[in-house]
């Protein structure tokens, strides 16, 4: 049986996630699971940016798995371990199994584990009900194994392996001379204890003999037998119950739904698709593929009943924009978090970490010191990393002593020059070399909400200064068309510069620009013209988009309404 949804939480951040997103969330997993010892899966809801995966390759991380949707998957959910079987089984012993599994459906599976179809109570009635052909046997191509399996048979002579193809089945219950009129070569024939008839049906080239009731056979019939190749079981029942069981030795695979004709899902399929295919069907079970195509086990609209959602623990952010597709069908468990509290509801109450620090990471190091646990290199790198980042090596205003403090005990703990490991970060950060444009847009994006007003800033820093500028013409024309795609009345892109400590706003959408001015209008920080290039509004000692950008838009506009 598959484990559960509810044996498993997932740790995330945001979408388009940044270093601190990503190292909280494998910290912060860590820490759950050392707290309780229970499973706590850190995962991402998007590709790694140039800093992250420096970060995650200097400490020997493996970055998260992704997970683009959060939505409960067949896979979360309990599959039925009904094993498969072969399409050369009986129909008896398919019904035998059925009895003794208490179900109703088998699923059949060649030698590599991949699905060739099912059977199902109602296929076996439904058959052997229709069953009047004397040749069906030999059609369906049985084994003489199964035969013997299913009268209770014993080989006198002959090969159990092997398949009947050829003849029909009858029983010898007229005298030889009339026998020998409709005994044809290769025919299966069913017999008593009569010497008599046993020739007949041998001489007459059948291809086996059925001795009922247990009758011994002679020593002259079993010579004649294999001098004709002709094959002898010894069965205890009589001609009758013979008769009536004999057709109960087809293959299931000659009366199996074929695997083409089947509604299958795979593990990864989301539950709410899946019951919607349901709906429109009339079996009561399904089977699962896994990501290899081969079998897993069988779901049925029982199992979907009552279906929980994953259980989830954010980090790194609170609003729902920026969560990850499928958070509302999620069991949110906690938010561990250093932004403005947004609009997220939640099924029931939760733990609610937020703290007024420049990085979740300084929370998560918070947590680790309450409970009591030391930090070993990795931890801390990758802690000291986040924050770091997030603070821009201090020097965003976002930043507070608490963070300053934990980097301190971090950094000797992880091995790191703060100074140069922080300026190697960056660097990587900035690196857009042979970046599309499209990555450059969306590996720092977030989306944000006032009122009406939908909006969304995203977010470069680097070192250097004419890399930034040189953005401005590549990006103009992508955010005109990311503003419509995402369905946004205004799009701000921040290029930060982390050695001048200053950051240049490139604008789309009707009054962008006009917003930004207003915003920033009596302020200590002034909104001018960039000197270079006047389309850029240049904000000097602007570096937080969370403190210092969004607040002032988001207040801005509220003026603007009142």
């Amino acid at each position: 049986m598959k484990q559960n949804v509810k044996d498993i939480t997932v740790v995330i951040g945001h979408k388009n996630p940044d270093t601190d997103s990503i190292c909280s969330a494998i910290c912060y997993a860590e820490l759950k699971h050392r707290i309780d010892g229970r499973e706590y899966i850190p995962a991402r809801a998007g590709e790694v940016n140039n800093e992250t995966a420096f970060v995650l390759d200097y400490f020997d991380v493996k970055a998260p798995r992704i997970i683009t949707n959060i939505t409960t998957q067949v896979r979360d959910i309990e599959i039925r371990d009904t094993p498969g079987v072969n399409r050369t089984l009986s129909i008896k012993r398919a019904w035998q199994m059925m009895q003794e599994r208490d179900v109703v459906t088998l699923p059949i599976v060649d030698g590599e584990g991949e699905m060739e179809g099912l059977i199902t109570v109602s296929d076996i009635a439904h058959n052997i009900m229709d069953v009047y052909d004397n040749r069906i046997l030999s059609r369906a191509h049985t084994l003489y194994s199964n035969i013997l399996d299913t009268i209770d048979g014993e080989m006198i002579l002959g090969d159990p392996s092997v398949v009947l193809d050829e003849g029909k089945v009858l029983i010898a219950a007229a005298n030889p001379d009339l026998m020998e009129n409709y005994i044809e070569k290769n025919d299966i024939v069913i017999v008593g204890n009569r010497y008599e008839s046993q020739l007949c049906a041998i001489e007459m080239e059948a291809r086996c003999i059925i001795v009922c009731e247990g009758s011994p056979v002679s020593k002259t019939i079993r010579k004649m037998a294999q001098a004709r190749e002709c094959y002898i079981i010894s069965t205890p029942y009589d001609a009758f119950t013979v008769s009536s069981l004999i057709n109960q030795s087809i293959s299931i695979g000659y009366f199996m739904k074929d695997a083409k004709k089947l509604t299958m899902f795979d593990d990864t399929d989301y539950i709410d698709e899946v019951s919607d295919v349901m709906k429109n069907k009339r079996y009561r079970d399904f089977p699962i593929i896994g990501g290899d195509g081969k079998y897993i086990g069988m779901i049925s609209r029982r199992n979907l009943l009552g279906a929980q959602g994953k259980k989830v623990i954010l980090v790194d952010h609170n609003e729902r924009n920026q969560c990850v597709s499928g958070i509302e069908y999620a069991d949110i468990q906690e938010i561990i978090d250093h932004h403005r509290i947004g609009a997220l509801e939640t099924i029931s109450p939760v733990f609610f970490l937020n703290r007024p620090v420049g990085c979740t990471a300084t929370i998560i190091y918070q947590q680790y010191k309450q409970y009591g646990f030391d930090f070993d290199r990795k931890t801390a790198g990758l802690l000291c990393s986040a924050i770091l980042s997030d603070t821009l090596m201090f020097r965003s205003p976002t930043c507070t002593e608490i963070d300053e403090a934990a980097v301190r005990e971090l950094a000797p703990i992880a091995g790191i020059n703060v100074e140069e490991y922080a300026d190697q970060m960056f660097s990587a950060a900035g690196d857009l070399e042979g970046k599309s444009i499209d990555e450059i847009f969306y590996q720092d994006f977030k989306r944000f909400n006032a009122g009406n007003v939908n909006f969304g800033v995203g977010q470069v820093v680097s070192m250097n200064r004419n890399e930034l500028l040189g953005l401005k013409e590549r990006l103009l024309p992508f955010m005109e068309q990311a503003r419509e795609d995402l369905k946004l009345d205004i799009i701000y892109f921040m290029l930060t510069n982390v050695l001048s400590e200053a950051s240049s706003i490139i604008s789309a959408g009707e009054g962008a620009s006009e917003l930004i001015y207003d915003a920033f209008r009596g302020s200590a920080v002034s909104a001018v013209p960039h000197p270079e290039d006047p389309e850029l509004i240049h904000l000097i000692g602007v570096m937080s988009r969370k403190k210092q950008l969004v607040p002032r838009i988001i207040t801005a506009l509220q003026d603007r309404k009142s």
